[in-house]
Formats: structure tokens, C-alpha cells, sequence
């Protein structure tokens, strides 16, 4: 923390009144299925941004990002998006997310540390956010409780931003605890913390630095036509994990999705598939089975390869290299290692989880990669790590 406030003073002329710790984030499972009402399995990690904050004498806010060399600044009057104002526009979204529901807000001075820059997919724009909305909440002494900070952001994220608000994001930036995973159900806006022990185990995150180039619009399949095939397929049991499951006959399932359109057909598909490996996950966790949680996270690789259609071969390559690493011959429904592409797709980021003693030749694969593709990976060695704090 010592930085962040010699930071904030030498560019203020005071130290902070309040600095706020928020974790980085990586989606494990389940980050493109969300909008069908479905789950989310995510991992805080110690990737921290602190947001440190004054109050100033006028109405105006003074923002500064070191890492990136950039400050921005804006009155209360002003107060608008603006593209090129990029990171400053998540702090600015808070301040209005407070003030438009009547709260009132005084001219502050912000300064964000991150060794992580924001859009490279670990969660750095989210712990803004969260990080900005809980300094903001302390220093102005608005008195709201946990419910009321996530509707100022909710509000913020989708009147502001006009984006949609990713509410397993926000959940694993406030609740992540140490190792543990945070499952967030959409359908009911709520979130589970999973244990996630095991032993002798690292989690690595790479950004490939792969450029993102989509190749479809996901929006095309979040359109009311696609909820109601679904919730044609949902099939409620209160014996299974979260109450419900989708129809597991295929034929079934076909007949249902017929009337869509082949291409979107085959993204339903993987949808459904894809609410299998997040329950099998969740079940590897709780009996501590590494190898079940393992197969749903490498299976969930494949799928959104194969069928939902957003990784690249650059990921591929290296997860592919993953699998050959320490293979348990003996088993092969019992992986020691597993891998996943995260975030957005089209590029940039995977994570791996893998035993120890094999953390070497992956990384030796990884010096392989760029040799062979071009891009200098940036590879952290994380774990779970516990959410927003005052600090």
C-alpha cells in the first residue's frame, strides 16, 4: 500500500483519507452463458488495484493512473463519458452512479495503481469500479450497505457505461476469499464460495498478447428468441446442484433448436454444455476431486473452441502443450493438470492449473510459443486471494 499513498501524495500534496484494495479476477467457467440466467465460476486473485482518494476544496476530480502515465480530469458539471478518457471513464461511471440516485458527492482526488493494466481479461476495469464505488462510499460518508454499493455500480455499469452489468464480476471483486471460488448464479443474483483445496497445485494466468479479432458478435445470440428455446430445454430438479439441468436427450434437444438458425443452433448447443461443466466442476470441488473439476475445465477448453467458436490457435498451441505435461497415462478421465481460455476470447488470455514440480516446462512451452508465434506472453503466478477491503 506504501506506494500507492507516496504516489497519491507526491501528485496531491496530501496524503490519502481513504485507500481501497480490490483483487484482480479470471472466469474459470461459464462467462458466456450468463445471460441465459446461468452460472458463473470465478477466482478473486492477489493481482490487487488500490484506489486512493482526498476530497478537495472544489467540485472538480482529478484522476491519475501511473502505470499508465495518464491523468485525466473533470468537474461535476462536465460529468459525461468520454472515449478517449478510457480507464477514468469506470471512475466517473461510480460518481454517477452516486449522484443519480441522489447521494451527494464532493470533488475528490483519485489515484489507481495497478501492475496490471486494464483489458487485458483479469478483471483490473471491474476492481476499479468496485474499489472507486467502496472510496467514494467511505470518504463521503454515504453509510450504504453491501446491496446498495452494487445497484451504484449496476447503475453506473448500464446508465453510464451502457454496458451490461456483469454481475459475477462485481460479486468475486467483494466476496472472493482465500482459496475459494465464488459461484454466482444469475437466475437468482446470488453467489456460493466453493473451497478450492488442493494441494501442491499453482494457477498460472497468461496474457498471450494474442490481439483480440472477433470473428462473430455474441450479441447475436443474447436475443429473446434464444432465452425462450432455452427455457424450453430447462428442466428443474431439485436433486441436482442449483435446482435445475437442461434436457440431456439429444434428440430432444435438436427437435427444440431446429428452428434456429444452423449457426445459432450450434452456439445454444454449447451453451447447454456448457452448464454441465460448470455443475461437474462444482462437484469436483466440493468432493475434492481434482481430476473431476480438471476434466469439466478441459472439456470447457474444448467446447468453446470446437462449438461456441472463440478461442485461437495460439491459445490452443499452448493448452495443447499443457496436456502433455506430466499426462496421467494410468487415467485419462483423471487429468493432473488442466487449462482454459478466459475472459472475452478471440485472444489474449488462458489460465492453467497444474502440480508444481511441472510449473518449469510449461513455462519452457511458453518461451517455445513465442519463438514460434511472436508474442511475449506476461505469465503470473496467482491464487485466490479475499475481496475489496479498506485498507
Amino acid at each position: 500500500m506504501n506506494p500507492v499513498q507516496d504516489i497519491h501524495k507526491l501528485e496531491y500534496g496530501e496524503s490519502p483519507a481513504v485507500v481501497v484494495e480490490t483483487p484482480g479476477r479470471f472466469h474459470l467457467i461459464g462467462e458466456h452463458s450468463w445471460f441465459f440466467k446461468d452460472k458463473t465460476l470465478s477466482m478473486g486473485v492477489n493481482l490487487p488495484v488500490y484506489v486512493a482518494v482526498s476530497l478537495r476544496s472544489d467540485d472538480s476530480f482529478h484522476f491519475y493512473f501511473p502505470q499508465m502515465k495518464d491523468r485525466k480530469k473533470i468537474s461535476m458539471s462536465a460529468m459525461k463519458f468520454r472515449k478517449e478518457d478510457r480507464w477514468a471513464n469506470s471512475i466517473k461511471a461510480m460518481i454517477f452512479g452516486f449522484t443519480s440516485r441522489g447521494y451527494e458527492v464532493k470533488g475528490m482526488n483519485f489515484t489507481i495503481y495497478s501492475d496490471i493494466l486494464p483489458s487485458g481479461g483479469f478483471g483490473i476495469t471491474t476492481a476499479i469500479k468496485v474499489g472507486s464505488a467502496y472510496a467514494i462510499n467511505e470518504i463521503c460518508g454515504l453509510k450504504c450497505d453491501e446491496n446498495q454499493i452494487i445497484q451504484t455500480i449496476s447503475r453506473g455499469n448500464l446508465k453510464f457505461l451502457g454496458s451490461n452489468n456483469y454481475l459475477s464480476a462485481v460479486l468475486t471483486a467483494i466476496h472472493s476469499e482465500e482459496n475459494k471460488l465464488v459461484l454466482t448464479d444469475y437466475s437468482t443474483k446470488s453467489y456460493e464460495l466453493l473451497p478450492f483445496d488442493f494441494p501442491g497445485k499453482k494457477i498460472i494466468v497468461v496474457d498471450t498478447k494474442v490481439p483480440r479479432v472477433n470473428i462473430w458478435d455474441e450479441e447475436i445470440i443474447r436475443e429473446g428468441e434464444s432465452a425462450l428455446l432455452l427455457g424450453e430445454l430447462k428442466d428443474r430438479k431439485s436433486y441436482v446442484r442449483g435446482g435445475w439441468t437442461y434436457e440431456e436427450n439429444p434428440h430432444e434437444v435438436n427437435l427444440v433448436l431446429s428452428v434456429a438458425p444452423e449457426f445459432i443452433h450450434q452456439k445454444l448447443n454449447s451453451v447447454i454444455m456448457e452448464h454441465k461443466f460448470v455443475l461437474d466442476a462444482w462437484d469436483g470441488l466440493e468432493k475434492g476431486s481434482f481430476g473431476k473439476f480438471a476434466r469439466a475445465v478441459n472439456h470447457s477448453h474444448e467446447n468453446m473452441r470446437d462449438e461456441y467458436d472463440i478461442s485461437c490457435p495460439e491459445i490452443d498451441w499452448i493448452l495443447k502443450r499443457l496436456s502433455e505435461i506430466n499426462p496421467n497415462n494410468d487415467d485419462s478421465r483423471n487429468p493432473f493438470n488442466c487449462g482454459r481460455i478466459t475472459g472475452k476470447g478471440f485472444g489474449r488470455c488462458l489460465y492453467a492449473i497444474l502440480d508444481e514440480i511441472d510449473v518449469p516446462a510449461f513455462n519452457k512451452k511458453l518461451v517455445e510459443f513465442t519463438k514460434i508465434f511472436g508474442f511475449k506472453t506476461s505469465v503470473y503466478d496467482v491464487k485466490p486471494s479475499n475481496g475489496v477491503q479498506i485498507v
